[in-house]
């Protein structure tokens, strides 16, 4: 990765020798907040908390940084994260102080049309919001959260465009930032992705292929409909390494494949924009990686049998347990300037479980908002959103820099 850096690097100071104006930026966030979460004392999958170890309670101060500098041909972006976590647990409590870069990038333009970048990039695309099927890599996008901070993927990457209304991108991905090689299934990756953008609509294709992963293929479109509504879909086609199995038959134990069979996982939404700036989301997504309902009952079974057993099941689970689940979205209009609201609505169709959340932040000052979000799951322990707490908490303020 580091070659791919200097070369980059070389190829900015050769075609800048004569340019001498570069446009600098830089603007940041100071975070400080408290979590408070409420573990289920009868959870199957991590009884008495003796196996996740779930921190009751988080302290954190944290600063976001945005950086920039750039000139005609090249472009120099940077988020740096500084960090402390203090985490209360049920076997003690451990204090974290760290710094990273989320994100990074290096983009020269080669030639009209044609960018070469290196850097740490977040990959990800489409208008969904409950989870991503087209992307390979960030399948939990993190659009659920506003208070997480996604973490890119080491790249380097050549993105051709020809007009404005399409690109084509050829990426090498060496592994997921700050994640170990020998755990991260998509190092070593060639990404190829074409996007087509029109008169109110976008199209983007995916192809991926991994050292120890099957190829990966998705898509993602959207179409505005009119003023107020657009529809858009996802879809993919993957084969999840280190696959859980849980037949029905709870008489049967848990297997483990190298690679689950290739699947399919949809996501079908539609956004409507209200008169007053306010829209409502609705999405369906069907991901035959999970379990049946009868499955998924069968898994629980198993994990409450014994202690081990629970920890394989928490630990080697998919990455949603069901198959069918609803999404819903109400959120306050994006430009207003003295706060911004959402409230979220998640309905797992194979279990039956539901979760809640409700997210809000208000402007206290000119540079000083507070902020709150509230997740509270509703059902049993041998259901999937209720399986390990029942509400989490978090409230703080954030200060604006710069």
């Amino acid at each position: 990765m580091k070659l791919y850096v200097v070369l980059l690097v070389t190829l900015a100071t050769a075609a800048n020798a004569e340019e001498s104006a570069w446009d600098t930026s830089w603007d940041g966030t100071l975070y400080g907040y408290l979590n408070g979460m409420t573990l289920r004392a009868d959870s199957v999958l991590n009884p008495a908390n003796q196996i996740a170890n779930l921190a009751q309670r988080t302290d954190v101060g944290e600063v976001r940084m945005n950086i920039k500098a750039e000139s005609d041909d090249v472009r120099f972006t940077a988020r740096p994260i500084l960090a402390t976590r203090n985490q209360h647990q049920t076997l003690g409590s451990t204090q974290k102080s760290e710094g990273y870069l989320s994100q990074w990038q290096v983009r020269v333009r080669a030639a009209e049309g044609l960018n070469v970048a290196a850097g740490r990039e977040v990959l990800n695309w489409g208008a969904a919001q409950f989870r991503s099927p087209s992307s390979p890599f960030y399948f939990d996008n993190g659009r659920r959260d506003p208070m997480r901070e996604l973490i890119g993927m080491d790249t380097v990457k050549m993105t051709w465009t020809p007009d404005m209304q399409s690109s084509f991108t050829l990426a090498r991905i060496f592994g997921a930032g700050r994640v170990a090689a020998t755990s991260d299934a998509w190092r070593n990756t060639w990404l190829l992705k074409a996007d087509q953008r029109g008169d109110g609509y976008a199209l983007g294709f995916v192809a991926a292929k991994a050292t120890l992963n099957a190829a990966f293929y998705g898509a993602h479109g959207q179409v505005s409909i009119d003023d107020e509504t657009m529809l858009y879909a996802e879809i993919s086609s993957s084969e999840q390494l280190t696959a859980l199995q849980s037949s029905a038959d709870v008489a049967q134990p848990f297997s483990v494949l190298g690679a689950s069979p290739r699947r399919n996982t949809v996501l079908l939404g539609s956004t409507y924009t209200l008169p007053d700036g306010q829209s409502l989301t609705a999405e369906y997504l069907r991901d035959n990686n999970g379990y049946t309902t009868a499955q998924e009952a069968a898994y629980f079974s198993r994990a409450a049998s014994s202690t081990l057993l629970a920890g394989q099941a928490l630990g080697m689970a998919p990455r949603l347990l069901g198959r069918d689940y609803v999404h819903l979205v109400w959120q306050s209009n994006l430009m207003e300037s003295e706060g911004y609201w959402r409230m979220m609505y998640t309905r797992s169709l194979t279990d039956g479980g539901h979760e809640i959340g409700a997210y809000g932040e208000t402007t206290l000052s000119e540079r000083i908002s507070g902020f709150a979000t509230v997740v509270v799951s509703s059902g049993k322990s041998s259901q999937e959103f209720s399986s390990l707490f029942s509400r989490s908490i978090t409230a703080g303020l954030k200060v604006a820099l710069h």
